[in-house]
């Protein structure tokens, strides 16, 4: 052992029977936080962008807010004080996301979003969703079919304080309104929870016991809603969900859920990590700061085909 290395050691044995914490040093890290994993399509987004991130070289840190304004800020601080070169986030809102993202960037360490924006630009380096209006019309498209044009229909919404949920539920309508004979006689939102979407229907079907539809938000809330029909016998009717889940593909090809519209949740956490790398590498940034990814109707035609939030050629 040469003497500078004698030193080195000497020294950090010094330290640690001192009892001092040594510094977590992340020259290469990218820190990664999303709501609960709970759900698909959140640990879908979580395992692209590790993946991605490995792939580059980077360490990394994985972290859930739990839809939480709050956990989100002090994980930002956990990330900050780890020396993340980046943060690739699905916030937990927004206007309550805003002043973290802030924040990260006052630190120095630029913020990715993927799958949902915030109320602000110029704070985050990118913004990259899905197209949720384009998505929600396709769905609406099959929904409107599958109906037949007329029903009594329910629609299940996601959580309000998500601009995702409000996109939706808008390109929705702007399609299902235009047919007279569709009448919605219930709407309310579940906060993309399945239980949650299990017990509303139950109390929907109390006080509507003849709908032939729902459409939800999204896949979890969708697979709540058939749940809930088929243990009240209702088999019959048309159930449509949003993001493209591996069990709704299952519920699809069971005879289920009729039909979903895909988001390319790992697609979209894999580009957020690439322009982070070139972003740290070379000071690149992507041309804009909000941009959509396109959405893909998924049903018994193509549901074969559909594999962890991504569609095989």
């Amino acid at each position: 052992m040469n003497i500078t290395r004698r030193l080195i050691t000497v020294g950090f044995a010094a330290v640690l029977a001192a009892g001092v914490a040594m510094p977590a040093f992340a020259a290469d890290l990218i820190a990664i936080i999303t709501p609960s994993h709970d759900n698909p399509f959140f640990k879908a987004e979580a395992v692209g962008a590790e993946a991605k991130a490995k792939e580059l070289g980077y360490e990394t840190l994985v972290l859930v807010h739990d839809d939480d304004a709050n956990k989100q800020s002090q994980l930002i601080d956990t990330a900050i004080g780890r020396g993340a070169k980046a943060i690739i986030l699905d916030n937990a809102g927004a206007d309550a996301s805003v002043a973290a993202v802030q924040k990260a960037k006052d630190a120095g360490i630029p913020s990715f979003l993927i799958d949902r924006e915030i109320n602000a630009s110029g704070v985050a380096v990118s913004q990259i969703v899905s197209n949720n209006y384009q998505g929600a019309q396709l769905g609406a498209e099959e929904f409107v079919r599958l109906m037949g044009e007329k029903g009594n229909y329910v629609e299940l919404v996601g959580k309000e304080s998500d601009t995702n949920a409000g996109i939706r539920s808008k390109g929705y309508h702007d399609v299902i309104d235009e047919y007279p004979d569709l009448k919605m006689v219930a709407q309310q939102s579940a906060n993309w929870s399945q239980t949650e979407a299990y017990s509303k229907m139950e109390t929907i079907l109390q006080a509507n016991p003849d709908i032939q539809g729902v459409i939800a938000g999204n896949d979890t809330m969708a697979m709540g809603a058939i749940a809930a029909l088929q243990a009240a016998g209702k088999n019959d009717v048309i159930v449509v969900g949003f993001d493209g889940s591996n069990d709704v593909r299952d519920s699809i090809k069971a005879g289920g859920i009729k039909a979903t519209v895909l988001q390319p949740a790992y697609a979209q956490a894999q580009m957020a990590v690439q322009q982070a790398h070139d972003y740290i590498t070379t000071g690149k940034t992507p041309a804009e700061e909000k941009q959509l990814m396109d959405c893909v109707l998924i049903n018994a035609d193509n549901a074969d085909k559909l594999e962890t939030f991504a569609l095989a050629d």
